[in-house]
């Protein structure tokens, strides 16, 4: 362990990204009782305002749909335990964090093993240019961009426009995409765990439909989910698209590097950061993904270092939504008008 003592958290820390891990290492230890607390003030929360807003369909149906934008929330907060699980983060005993995984992945519409396999490849490649594709948000180089035809930049530019990115890119992932094991077609294992997936939401759905009617699944169940949805593909996107982000060619690249200078810490108002499961914290994360996520903020409480690493306040994180194009010579994430400015 490590001395915790107020004297030693007021010390100015300066560390290479590789020596952090030693340190993080003494915060790894999930607590049980903290564990179930979190899962508990999650998931009752969900179904309380699952039941309330069942009960508002009588009463008004605004009623029942500002009810489910609430809702989202929790949501949003199972999908970070079920993240904590996919790390074996939450649970010391990894097996029953795989099968809690297992049960919030139906509610977050996403197959846990599948989702655990390839997220685990975007933490072993993040900010490496020789390896994107998969678990990450697609960039591409200055120089690529003008190499590309006008047809695949217009392309290109549609993928990065926000109302894809954060209108029909939620939508997508999760209701489509999320229905197969792509990138993982060639596994039994990961179809095994994409179909009954499917199954058990199919089945859940035709319960809905059998006692509610179709009122619960438009006016419940899809904004709920949709807007979850599309908060974690923000969070996703703002965690890594920053203008100082890290990228570097293969040869280059740097695992440790790339989860601290990569990642972002994203400060949210509190309630927010309560919400989020702390997710904000992510160049913590990215550095030593087994840490519950209930524990980053006393990393943040010890080090003084990583509390001001990388900071971005929401107001920041929508400007950097701008930004497309990762200029190698600058280091720097680019918008296309500055990549354009780059030739005249």
């Amino acid at each position: 362990m490590f001395d915790t003592s107020e004297s030693s958290r007021q010390e100015p820390e300066t560390r290479a990204a590789k020596d952090w891990v030693k340190v993080l290492a003494g915060y790894r230890d999930p607590n049980l009782l903290r564990s179930l607390f979190e899962l508990a003030v999650t998931i009752g929360p969900f179904v309380l305002l699952w039941a309330l807003a069942w009960w508002s369909m009588g009463v008004s149906y605004w009623l029942t749909l500002g009810i489910s934008v609430v809702n989202a929330a929790f949501v949003l907060r199972l999908f970070i335990i079920q993240h904590d699980c996919g790390h074996g983060a939450y649970f010391k005993n990894r097996v029953v964090g795989d099968w809690l995984g297992r049960f919030l992945g139906v509610l977050t519409l996403t197959p846990y093993d599948v989702w655990r396999r390839t997220h685990s490849i975007h933490h072993s490649s993040s900010g490496n240019l020789g390896r994107r594709g998969m678990g990450d948000v697609h960039t591409l180089t200055v120089a690529e961009y003008r190499e590309l035809s006008r047809f695949d930049r217009l392309v290109y530019r549609m993928y990065r426009h926000p109302i894809v990115l954060f209108g029909l890119g939620p939508s997508y992932l999760f209701f489509v995409q999320n229905r197969v094991p792509l990138g993982l077609m060639g596994n039994t294992r990961y179809w095994v765990s994409a179909m009954l997936t499917n199954a058990v939401i199919v089945a859940g759905l035709v319960a809905l439909v059998y006692f509610g009617g179709w009122a619960p699944v438009f006016l419940i169940y899809l904004p709920s989910t949709l807007l979850a949805a599309t908060a974690g593909v923000w969070l996703f996107y703002v965690q890594h698209q920053f203008e100082t982000t890290h990228w570097e060619a293969e040869e280059n690249w740097q695992l440790h590097d790339a989860a601290l200078k990569g990642s972002s810490h994203y400060v949210l108002p509190a309630v927010l950061q309560w919400l989020s499961g702390n997710i904000g914290i992510h160049h913590v994360h990215h550095l030593y993904s087994r840490i519950p996520f209930y524990r980053l903020t006393e990393v943040l409480r010890d080090h003084a270092d990583l509390a001001q690493s990388n900071r971005m306040t929401v107001r920041e994180s929508l400007v950097n939504a701008r930004l497309h194009l990762w200029d190698e010579d600058s280091k720097r994430l680019l918008s296309f008008r500055q990549a354009r400015a780059l030739t005249s």
